[in-house]
């Protein structure tokens, strides 16, 4: 087989794999990177390196791999915009993890996310407790969307203030 065509047929298969691994062992991990996250990325890269290029280590065989990975994430990118399913699929969907006030612990089981992860995001969103919850949710980029009816109230009183200022000058 050409040696290009195999760089290409690996690549394209361990693109795959790490999709559908990273899919199958939870999306909240991709939110927020710990050192620990961060350590781990780096050495899957760096372990499934010989598994793209093969023994072609030179400059080609990585431009090649390369640029069949911007290749297969651009035609994957077209398929999940087009199809729902796939992307439900391949991305997930949203998980509610606090709906007025009140944290749904059989989803937070579910996604595997303690009450004190729930919380230390709720803090970063300025809200004091989950009580001043209106919703929480686990989107499927793994990012927790916060909202809260006082930071309602404070964007609110923000922006007048932000008018009567504007309207005094």
């Amino acid at each position: 087989m050409n040696t290009y065509l195999e760089v290409i047929l690996r690549s394209v298969a361990v693109y795959i794999f790490v999709v559908l691994a990273i899919r199958l062992f939870g999306k909240k991990e991709l939110a927020q990177l710990s050192v620990i996250d961060l350590v781990f990325i780096l050495l899957i890269s760096n372990s499934v390196q010989n598994a793209m290029v093969g023994p072609d280590t030179s400059l080609a065989g990585g431009m090649i791999a390369a640029g069949s990975l911007f290749v297969v994430n651009f035609i994957l990118k077209f398929f999940l915009f087009r199809s729902k399913k796939l992307s439900s699929l391949l991305e997930g969907d949203p998980v509610m993890l606090v709906h007025n006030g009140e944290v749904i612990q059989s989803h937070l089981d579910h996604v595997k996310i303690s009450m004190e992860e729930l919380e230390a995001t709720i803090r970063e969103h300025g809200v004091e407790s989950i009580k001043k919850v209106d919703l929480a949710v686990l989107e499927a980029d793994g990012n927790i969307s916060v909202l809260s009816h006082n930071y309602e109230k404070r964007s609110i009183r923000k922006r007048k203030a932000h008018k009567v200022l504007r309207g005094n000058s």
